[in-house]
């Protein structure tokens, strides 16, 4: 998967605040997802993180 810092990922199940999106802050072996709904920040292995991904939205990028 082709997963950036800054992309908006659309997870299959919803986060308590009812939100299922989250935006990449930090890959690597475990990702730091922040919850769009209500800010709250996770850390998520990659794996599972990537077996959980709906759709992967990415940021306009200024390049």
């Amino acid at each position: 998967m082709d997963i950036r810092v800054g992309d908006i990922l659309k997870l299959k199940k919803q986060h308590p605040c009812g939100s299922r999106e989250w935006e990449v802050l930090r890959i690597g072996a475990d990702f730091r997802l922040k919850c769009m709904g209500c800010g709250h920040q996770i850390m998520i292995a990659r794996r599972q993180a990537e077996k959980n991904v709906k759709e992967i939205r990415s940021r306009e990028r200024a390049d």
